[in-house]
C-alpha cells in the first residue's frame, strides 16, 4: 500500500507503538523517510495524527493496515468510526501474535462498520478504472500474486464470524 500511497500522492501516517521498548518500525515495511508518531496508547488517534487528519477536512475516507489488529487497529478503527470516518481495513495487511485475535477483531470491526478488504482491492477502489493516468504504473506492483497472509483457512466453509 505504501508504494501505491506515493504514486497516487496519497497521505500515509505511520504510528509506532512504543519504539523505545519495543523497536522501531521495521525497513521491510517500506516506512522509510516518513514522519513516524511514538505512542503508547493502542489507538494512533493521538493528537498529532489528529492534526495530520484536520489538514484535509474533506477526508472521508481512511485506510488501515498495521500490527496487532485486536489492539492497535481495532481502537483506531473504532476512534475513527466514532469521528464520522469511512474505514477500510486492509484484512492482510495486518497481523496479530495469534489468528484468533486477529479473527475476532476483524470480525468486530466489520461488526462496527468498517470495510474489509485487501491490498490488491484497496488499491483497485483507489484507481477506479484502468484508464487511470497512473493505473499501468500501479499495476506493476499487484502484478504478482499477494504472499499467503494465512486468512484463506479462516474464510473456509463459511466462517459464521464473518456472515
Amino acid at each position: 500500500m505504501d508504494q501505491t500511497a506515493k504514486i497516487l500522492e496519497i497521505p500515509v501516517v505511520v504510528t509506532e507503538q512504543y519504539p523505545k521498548g519495543l523497536g522501531p518500525t521495521v525497513p521491510e515495511l517500506g516506512a522509510e523517510g516518513l514522519k513516524k508518531y511514538s505512542k503508547t496508547c493502542f489507538s494512533m488517534l493521538i493528537p498529532e495524527v489528529e492534526k495530520e487528519l484536520q489538514r484535509t477536512p474533506e477526508r472521508q475516507s481512511v485506510i488501515l493496515c498495521g500490527i496487532e489488529t485486536h489492539a492497535c487497529i481495532m481502537s483506531t478503527t473504532l476512534d475513527l468510526l466514532n469521528k464520522g470516518f469511512d474505514v477500510h481495513v486492509v484484512a492482510d495487511a495486518c497481523s496479530s501474535r495469534s489468528q484468533v485475535d486477529r479473527l475476532l477483531a476483524l470480525s468486530r470491526m466489520k461488526q462496527s462498520g468498517a470495510f474489509l478488504t485487501t491490498g490488491e482491492g484497496a488499491i483497485l477502489q483507489l484507481l477506479q478504472d484502468a484508464t487511470h493516468p497512473k493505473f499501468k504504473e500501479v499495476q506493476k506492483i499487484i502484478k504478482d500474486p499477494a504472499p499467503d497472509s494465512g486468512l484463506l483457512a479462516l474464510f473456509q466453509n463459511q466462517n459464521p464470524l464473518f456472515s
